[in-house]
């Protein structure tokens, strides 16, 4: 959780400003325009709602409230902002990227796969915005 939260925070510059190098490691990591974004902000959401058993879309909604000017993609946003809770069917990467506290607690791969896409299906409903939270997940759980 903390590594995807620092590369949030050293990419953000980058984020609409692509760099490329040849030297990946001459890349400066600590910019003073350096900022955390939303998935940062919905990374420890996703936290709280694990570790406190609270719902996926209120906790992310009550985080973004928060935190409103933090990157949010145009549907999320109105998401966040609206009276109703329900999935909007995005098939973006928001999902991967808020989901990697889930590959640290659960015991087995299964109940990995299956909190990842409770997770993602909140918001990103369509099946390629849970395969994404999934992989991730996965990814994670794998290696630890």
């Amino acid at each position: 959780m903390l590594g995807s939260i620092i590369g949030d925070i050293c990419g953000s510059v980058y984020e609409w400003n692509p760099f490329k190098t040849d030297t990946p490691d001459k890349i400066p990591l600590n910019d003073i325009n350096s900022f955390f974004t939303d998935d940062s902000v919905l990374t420890v959401a996703t936290a709280e709602a694990i570790l406190m058993q609270q719902d996926y879309a209120s906790t992310y909604r009550k985080w973004a409230r928060r935190y409103p000017n933090a990157g949010y993609g145009g549907s999320f946003f109105y998401w966040m902002r609206g009276d109703s809770a329900k999935p909007y069917n995005s098939w973006g990467n928001g999902s991967a990227m808020r989901v990697s506290p889930v590959g640290w607690v659960f015991e087995t791969l299964e109940e990995t796969l299956s909190e990842a896409k409770r997770s993602a299906e909140v918001t990103h409903n369509h099946p390629e915005g849970i395969k994404g939270a999934q992989a991730t997940a996965a990814a994670i759980f794998l290696t630890i």
